[in-house]
C-alpha cells in the first residue's frame, strides 16, 4: 500500500512543479518596417524586439478574486468607440507620412471626416444596438 501513495505523491508534486514553470512566460514585441507593433511568443529573427514576462499564475489569481466579471466588449467596437471619441474631440489628430513610426502630419479637415466616417461604420458593424 505505501508504494501507491508515494507514486501519488510523487506525481503530484511533480504536476505542481511543471504548473509553476508554466505559469511565466515571455512576450515578445517589435515594430516593422511601416511601424506596426507585433507580438509573439517567439522573438523575430534578425530583428530589434522588447521581451516583457508575463506572469499567468498572478492574472489567474486576480481573475478568480474578482467577484462579477464584466462583460467583455469586442476590441473592434473598443477600437472604434475610441477612434470616434478622438475624431470628434477637435484635437488635433496625427499620422505617420514617411514610415518612420513617428506621427508626423495633423489629419487635415477632409481626412478626418473620412476616418470618422469609417470609425462610424466600424462602430455599426462590430458594436451591439444601444437599447
Amino acid at each position: 500500500m505505501r508504494f501507491p501513495t508515494r507514486s501519488c505523491l510523487l506525481l503530484l508534486a511533480a504536476g505542481l512543479c511543471a504548473s509553476a514553470t508554466v505559469a511565466a512566460t515571455n512576450v515578445y514585441q517589435w515594430k516593422d518596417a511601416k511601424g506596426v507593433t507585433h507580438s509573439s511568443d517567439k522573438p523575430p529573427p534578425g530583428q530589434k524586439y522588447d521581451t516583457r514576462r508575463i506572469d499567468a499564475s498572478a492574472q489567474a489569481a486576480e481573475a478568480a478574486s474578482t467577484a462579477a466579471p464584466a462583460p467583455t466588449e469586442d476590441p473592434q467596437c473598443a477600437t472604434a468607440r475610441q477612434n470616434l471619441a478622438l475624431l470628434g474631440s477637435g484635437a488635433p489628430v496625427m499620422r505617420d507620412t514617411d514610415n518612420d513610426g513617428k506621427p508626423d502630419k495633423a489629419l487635415s479637415d477632409d481626412e478626418r471626416a473620412s476616418q470618422k466616417s469609417l470609425a462610424e461604420a466600424a462602430a455599426k458593424a462590430y458594436c451591439p444596438p444601444a437599447g
